[in-house]
């Protein structure tokens, strides 16, 4: 079976609102790449999120709808330019945090199209929500975090103390220092100056973290840490930020990751705690926590 590829231009859209205020109208001019399998899943699971009763956690419900998909990662480099890639069937951790994140922005502006959807996504996966070239992509997930925050899409959690008792300050190089491994960098190596100087003013930037040794199930966390925010995993390897993302779930024997996962092959709950879990990487420091702000 040959498979399509659809391309179609998104021109002079506009994210409804962030926060209180409109965001000025931005000029997509992206080439987008879908199958339409991903646009009929994006509407149709956008409809069914209008049926749910009041109170529904949205971010479980839409990260669900994906359990099973296969884990496939470099889904975003099946170009040699940068445009946005749509791919609901193969999903990486990165594509499925910002898959279901977009999907419960879209849900909660009752936003129910595919061309919302496409808009949205495009918002979350490039700086201000701009595509202009590939070192417009947020590649570091500390930056995302916070240019997502200044548009009011995600709220960074940094307290109380405890649990989020660590701090760990950025020195942020790997891109730079692995160019070999990066396709775009390959193909062109005049985009590493770009890189560079975005790892540059990444480094020296420091947030708090949750330590693994207090990923535990009691009061604290679970007042603290909710279902449905994601889990950003601190790296402990050099020139690293974030190692791996998922979604909270918790089960009475406490924390657990939903998550795309590269050992299971596809999107899964691990059976493990997150506890569990990251004792088993020695590389895993703790935890960040990063919560959707669905109703700005």
């Amino acid at each position: 079976m040959i498979a399509f590829r659809h391309i179609f231009i998104l021109a002079f859209l506009a994210v409804t609102t962030v926060g209180s205020a409109a965001l000025p109208q931005r000029h997509y001019a992206s080439e987008t790449d879908f199958l339409p399998v991903d646009s009929m899943l994006v509407e149709r699971l956008l409809a069914e999120a209008k049926a749910l009763p009041s109170g529904e956690n949205k971010v479980l419900f839409f990260a669900r709808k994906f359990l099973g998909r296969p884990y496939v990662a470099h889904t975003l480099e099946i170009n040699d330019d940068e445009r946005l890639v749509v791919n609901t069937r193969q999903l990486d951790c990165t594509t499925l945090v910002e898959t279901v994140t977009a999907l419960v922005l879209c849900d909660g502006r009752g936003q129910s199209s595919f061309h919302d959807y496409a808009a949205m996504l495009q918002s979350l996966r490039y700086r201000q929500g701009v595509m202009s070239g590939y070192a417009s992509r947020l590649h570091y997930f500390s930056d995302w975090i916070a240019d997502k925050q200044a548009m009011g899409f995600v709220d960074d959690v940094q307290g109380p103390v405890p649990p989020f008792a660590a701090v760990k300050t950025l020195r942020i190089d790997y891109m730079s220092t692995h160019s070999g491994s990066y396709k775009a960098l390959r193909l062109h190596p005049e985009l590493l100056a770009d890189i560079s100087r975005q790892e540059k003013k990444l480094s020296g930037c420091s947030f708090r973290y949750i330590p693994k040794s207090q990923v535990l199930d009691n009061s604290v966390m679970r007042n603290v840490v909710k279902d449905g925010d994601i889990i950003a995993i601190v790296s402990g390897k050099r020139g690293l930020d974030i190692a791996h993302l998922g979604f909270v779930v918790w089960r009475a024997d406490g924390l657990h990751l939903l998550n795309a996962s590269m050992i299971h092959r596809k999107v899964v709950e691990e059976p493990m705690t997150l506890y569990r879990y990251l004792q088993k990487h020695t590389s895993h420091l703790g935890i960040r926590i990063v919560r959707i702000s669905a109703k700005r």
